[in-house]
């Protein structure tokens, strides 16, 4: 909104300058956008009349002028403006005046004729954009005085970005209630007298929709002369708030829209046929604007109607078929309270953003609409004269919005603000506000119970009330107080392994996080895991993500095609999430699961001059899997078993155990599915419970031996399909508590071991935490060990 910075002083005059002010009105939640002045940088410029008019002799568009500036004598002036003529009042820039931008005005000759100064134009004085013609003054404007005194021009207009919340300070009266309250001064408004009925024309008025319209006014006014021209005094006030004069009547209801806030309108009266009715439109009911377009309305707007149609947009737009033209005589004047709910969003249905419907949208005071139809109706007689009707008022007082009544605490203002603010100055601060306030001394300290005016909407709670004593209080009043946090540290368990050591371990060998969603293709899902039926969504974003996943693999196979298909030759994804398995005894009928799951592709190695082109397999992404248990610090109680699985190729494909406790599962991806998921080659994935790897063992101090280690070499020969881990197991739980080191260090199958067996030679260290082992102790260990060897797997010493 803007508005006129002397405008405001009349009502509300701080002895701060323009720039104190914009601060102020700033610092209380009003920002400033801006400050101009209304005029441009000028001087020597005053007011002058036409004395004679006449032709140029050697040019068609320009004429010669003698002009009256108060002095001895009249001086002669040179202009080409349309609407110079005799006694017409006008700006005169006399030789030496400089205009803006420095233009000096000189003596000169226009086609032979001498020209001792220049008849200026709005745009010229940088107070419009209008260069139609010369500044027309009033006839009664006092020759000789310089123009920026007359016109007062010495003044700013200041533009200001309010909040939604802040309807009550778009107009006048609103900001110079801020103002004096910031000052702690005196606000003078106008006095608003009544203005007495001269005839008894009046409309009745029907609220069809009260609780849209719970009240409307409407007069009758008679006999106006719409060519009477709109005062010097109202066009100036309305200029240097950003609106443009058009005549009288609109000029009158957007001055009072611009002092008081409050929207009016005005119909041609012999354009109403019978009553008003306040009404919802019918569904494609047409109106056409005052600006010439038609709309079709729609059943939830509404309307302003007579007895056979609508007349205008209830607190938007104006009708052209009932709108006040240069022919009308009779008006209707309106003034009316329309509920924000019932103007909100309607304007932009139809392309719409008017002053009025800005207004009404953020809150128009329920109680103003009397007090505005008084002024404007004064204004109207005085500027166009006519016959005034009573005021005819139609109210449904049980949707008039009522006083909001908010108890303000003193210790929740302390508590919230952390300033002691005097009991005295917090309720002179309220008073000044417009709100009744009343204190009151309880048990639990000072209370002031607090009476909302009508005009602001934005306070309903405690909360409210302490941002307006805080805002006027002043925000550079309160003390910068540094917030006391008592921290305690959370409890964290040692052996729980944080998630990020987890993501560190795999970012070390070369992965990248990757995050899908949670939402997948239930036909990629149902391929990979046919036995195992998914969470269907009820509203799903799109058809190919309507359901949650019961597997990362689901969205993390399709990331890694996604990078396959742009050419990446070596790719190493991971990523950790929730998996959502149907289940009716969880709550809310779903399972939530904490997984973590990788998949790898392409060569083994990046691209490197001394390394060679070799594709990952089976045992690379074992070893990362193997890398990320280590963690644990517990190794030896997870084993690899082979298995089958939906998605994995057979015989590709292991179960991971902690002890007898299935973790998760690793392998190749089956090759049936490269198609579906659009692989173009070999893909290799492992899926692990995150809670099943989230512990780690914590290690125990013990002495180290002092005696020596013994090393002793095994070679057994076993069956084929017997797996190296079971034996090594095997040999680990073998009653010999000195077994320190066990190491695998040959594999070796052909000449001298028959078909379908193989020789394991195993390195074993014995040691003594006590003693030094004898040679007989060593031996009988060994033969322990071999003995149950033999029995469990049949295995014999290698000859």
């Amino acid at each position: 909104m803007k508005f006129s910075e002397k405008w405001l002083r009349e009502w509300v005059n701080p002895a701060v300058s323009t720039e104190q002010l914009a601060h102020q009105i700033t610092m209380a939640g009003l920002e400033v956008d801006g400050v101009e002045p209304v005029a441009g940088q000028f001087s020597g410029v005053i007011i002058g009349e036409v004395v004679e008019c006449g032709p140029h002799p050697d040019a068609d568009k320009l004429q010669v002028t003698k002009i009256n500036v108060g002095q001895d004598e009249l001086i002669d002036i040179v202009c080409g403006a349309p609407n110079c003529r005799q006694g017409l009042k006008v700006a005169v820039a006399m030789v030496g005046a400089v205009l803006p931008g420095d233009f000096k005005i000189k003596k000169a000759k226009l086609r032979g004729q001498p020209s001792f100064g220049m008849l200026c134009s709005n745009s010229e004085l940088q107070l419009s954009d209008d260069h139609d013609g010369i500044i027309e003054l009033p006839l009664d404007a006092p020759i000789g005085v310089d123009i920026r005194d007359y016109l007062q021009l010495d003044d700013s207009t200041i533009e200001v970005d309010l909040t939604p919340n802040r309807a009550d300070c778009l107009g006048i009266r609103g900001l110079a209630r801020e103002v004096g309250v910031l000052n702690q001064a005196a606000v003078t408004a106008p006095q608003v007298e009544p203005v007495a009925a001269s005839i008894d024309d009046k409309r009745g008025i029907k609220l069809s929709a009260p609780q849209a319209c719970p009240r409307y006014l409407g007069r009758v006014i008679k006999g106006i002369n719409l060519n009477t021209a709109t005062p010097l005094w109202l066009k100036e006030k309305l200029r240097r708030c950003g609106v443009r004069s058009i005549d009288p009547v609109v000029d009158v209801t957007n001055f009072v829209l611009l002092e008081m806030g409050h929207p009016m309108h005005a119909f041609d009266l012999s354009k109403i046929e019978g009553e008003i009715d306040v009404r919802l439109a019918n569904d494609k009911e047409k109106l056409v604007l005052l600006d010439g377009n038609e709309v079709e309305l729609k059943s939830d707007t509404l309307v302003i109607a007579d007895d056979n149609k609508a007349l205008a947009m209830a607190g938007i737009f104006g009708g052209l078929d009932s709108g006040v033209t240069a022919n009308s005589s009779d008006i209707f004047l309106e003034s009316a309270f329309f509920a924000p709910l019932a103007i909100t969003g309607r304007a932009r249905q139809y392309g719409l953003h008017t002053d009025a419907s800005h207004r009404y949208e953020r809150g128009v005071d329920p109680q103003l609409q009397r007090t505005a139809m008084e002024r404007a109706t004064a204004l109207l007689l005085s500027i166009v004269g006519g016959q005034a009707g009573p005021i005819v008022e139609a109210v449904d007082e049980q949707f008039i919005p009522q006083a909001a009544q908010v108890v303000l605490r003193q210790a929740r203002l302390f508590r919230l603000l952390g300033v002691e603010i005097a009991p005295e100055q917090v309720q002179e601060i309220l008073q000044r506000l417009g709100f009744d306030v009343q204190s009151n001394q309880t048990d639990s300290g000072l209370e002031w119970h607090v009476t909302v005016p009508t005009y602001r909407f934005d306070i309903s709670i405690e909360e409210d009330l302490i941002e307006e004593v805080a805002r006027v209080y002043g925000y550079n009043n309160i003390t910068d107080q540094a917030p006391l946090a008592h921290l305690q540290l959370s409890t964290r368990r040692e052996a729980e392994l944080p998630l990020n050591m987890l993501k560190q371990t795999m970012i070390n060998r070369g992965y990248q996080e990757a995050i899908t969603y949670s939402f997948v293709d239930p036909a990629v899902q149902s391929a990979l895991f046919p036995n195992l039926p998914g969470l269907v969504l009820p509203h799903p974003i799109s058809s190919d993500m309507s359901v949650m996943r019961v597997s990362l693999w689901t969205g993390l196979l399709q990331a890694v095609s996604y990078n396959q298909k742009r050419q990446q030759g070596r790719i190493r994804l991971f990523e950790t999430g929730l998996r959502f398995i149907p289940d009716q005894n969880a709550e809310n009928g779903v399972r939530q699961e904490a997984m973590i799951a990788g998949g790898i592709s392409g060569s083994r190695h990046g691209e490197h001059w001394d390394l060679g082109a070799e594709s990952v397999d089976f045992y690379d992404i074992k070893a990362d899997v193997e890398m990320l248990l280590a963690n644990t610090a517990n190794s030896g109680q997870f084993s690899f078993k082979a298995a089958q699985h939906s998605a994995l190729h057979p015989g590709q494909t292991a179960e991971i155990y902690c002890a007898d406790e299935l973790v998760g599962y690793v392998g190749a991806v089956h090759p049936q599915f490269d198609k579906k998921l659009g692989l173009n080659a070999k893909v290799l994935a492992f899926e692990l419970y995150l809670d099943k790897v989230s512990q780690r063992q914590l290690p125990s101090a013990k002495e180290i031996s002092k005696y020596p280690a013994n090393k002793r070499d095994i070679a057994i020969v076993v069956d084929e399909q017997i797996a190296i881990g079971e034996i090594l197991s095997t040999i680990e739980k073998c009653s010999v508590n000195q077994l320190v080191g066990l190491n695998l260090f040959d594999v070796y199958k052909g000449k001298g071991v028959a078909d379908g067996k193989k020789s394991l030679a195993i390195s074993l260290t014995l040691q003594d935490s006590t003693k030094t082992l004898e040679e007989q102790e060593i031996q009988a260990m060994v033969n322990d060990i071999v003995s149950v060897l033999s029995e469990k797997f049949d295995a014999s010493l290698r000859e």
